[in-house]
């Protein structure tokens, strides 16, 4: 037998730390090459750990919560034969070696083949203990999947995935539509009280809403729009859509939005207030705040200004589902220039969004409602959406915030004009 030490790999872009979010073993759980260990989560992503080798865990470095630094012992764990733990320099190249030698062919036939009249006793032993956390480890899911099914008390073993053995959201919907057990708590429900520690994404959440309100003076603008017109084009457009993806409002408004800011320089930038020094994007990298199971995120959707309408409702469903699955890479999920967040249906009347720092402005669409309004001396029904911007006072003046707003108005009120060259 030997001692396997994994030390955590150098995960890129110059993190020199990473916090650990779940483990997804224990000590003295049996772990199969390949199996998952532990969600860490860096400023850019969580990123999955997974083992490098089959062994039994003998030690685990650090509780949920916890900084760990890159190159330092993430698990140890007891493995066949003669294996020294991981040298210093690079932990990748002594993964492979390992397995290698140390292969479960022969341990699990052994008990079957070299044994096989008193088959009752050799059987008991091993499998009891190994047979369900390998089980259990085998099990496909995305951190965010897993962290979910973690919080609901449900073990993703007793989930049946829907397709391709991968367990989605969609699998513990349906798990929990079935089963009230398994921590599952019924609406109306009483619960106990208790104490949530603020972790992983929360905590870059709450890290970033407090440095963006204690950092920068926001002023908030609304304006009302009338989408009437609007929302007959997109009617129009999707029933003669064919394969294309079906238009939601923001695809419309985002392309109202890249249209007016050229003229408005100043809301399309980040702020160094360190260096004192505002950059001016000339492309348009939009942020979309995205509500996940982890939290709110904000994948990008690259040169938005140079997409038509198709283009960035295929990208918004990609990167949404992205970010909701754990997949978003950090590249995704950095370098926006002005970022938009909406609520859909549930939007509101009025919303005073927090900027998503160093960036100086976001954008806010409430829900669609419609209401009687005068047009000349008739009344009618009308399609009515207020708009939502917070800027950052110290770059954007409130008389650009509202042209801006009023810019995006017109487009969004007269589409001929949102949707021509």
């Amino acid at each position: 037998m030997g001692t396997f030490s994994f030390k955590l790999p150098d995960i890129g872009e110059g993190i020199a730390e990473a916090e650990i979010v779940s483990w997804h073993v224990a000590v003295g759980d049996m772990v199969e090459e390949d199996a998952p260990l532990a969600d860490l989560m860096t400023d850019k992503a969580t990123v999955e750990m997974t083992s490098p080798v089959t062994g039994r865990i003998t030690r685990l470095s650090g509780e949920v919560g916890e900084m760990l630094a890159i190159g330092s012992i993430l698990a140890e764990l007891e493995v066949e034969g003669d294996v020294d733990a991981q040298p210093e320099p690079e932990p990748a190249p002594e993964a492979p070696a390992a397995p290698a030698e140390v292969k479960e062919p022969d341990p699990v036939p052994e008990p079957v083949e070299a044994k096989p009249e008193p088959e009752p006793k050799p059987e008991p032993e091993p499998a009891p203990d190994p047979a369900p956390v390998a089980e259990r480890q085998r099990v496909l899911a995305s951190p965010a999947v897993r962290k979910r099914a973690k919080d609901l008390g449900i073990d993703l073993a007793d989930v049946k995935p829907a397709e391709d053995g991968r367990v989605r959201h969609g699998d513990l919907d349906a798990f929990l539509s079935y089963n009230a057990g398994g921590g599952y708590r019924p609406a109306g429900g009483k619960r106990e009280d208790e104490q949530v520690r603020v972790i992983g994404m929360r905590r870059r959440i709450a890290e970033s809403m407090a440095a963006s309100k204690r950092h920068i003076p926001h002023f908030t603008y609304v304006d009302e729009i009338d989408v009437t017109k609007l929302e007959e084009l997109r009617a129009d457009l999707n029933a003669t859509r064919g394969a294309k993806p079906k238009l939601t409002m923001l695809p419309l408004l985002i392309t109202a939005i890249c249209k007016t800011l050229p003229d408005f320089p100043m809301i399309n930038a980040r702020y160094d207030d360190e260096a004192g020094i505002v950059n001016r994007s000339g492309a348009v990298h939009l942020g979309m705040a995205t509500q996940t199971d982890a939290g709110l995120m904000v994948p990008v959707i690259r040169n938005a200004e140079s997409r038509n309408i198709w283009q960035l409702a295929s990208e918004i469903v990609r990167l949404a589902e992205a970010a909701r699955s754990g997949n978003a890479t950090s590249q995704e999920l950095s370098g926006s220039t002005l970022t938009l967040t909406s609520l859909g249906p549930m939007g509101g009347i009025a919303s005073t969004p927090v900027i998503n720092r160093p960036e100086v402005a976001i954008i806010a669409p409430n829900k669609v409602v419609e209401r009687p309004m005068f047009r000349g001396d008739k009344v009618v029904a009308a399609k009515l959406m207020n708009l939502s911007i917070s800027c950052d006072h110290r770059v954007v003046d409130g008389w650009d915030a509202a042209s801006y707003v009023q810019a995006i108005k017109r487009l969004l009120e007269t589409p001929a004009l949102l949707l021509a060259d």
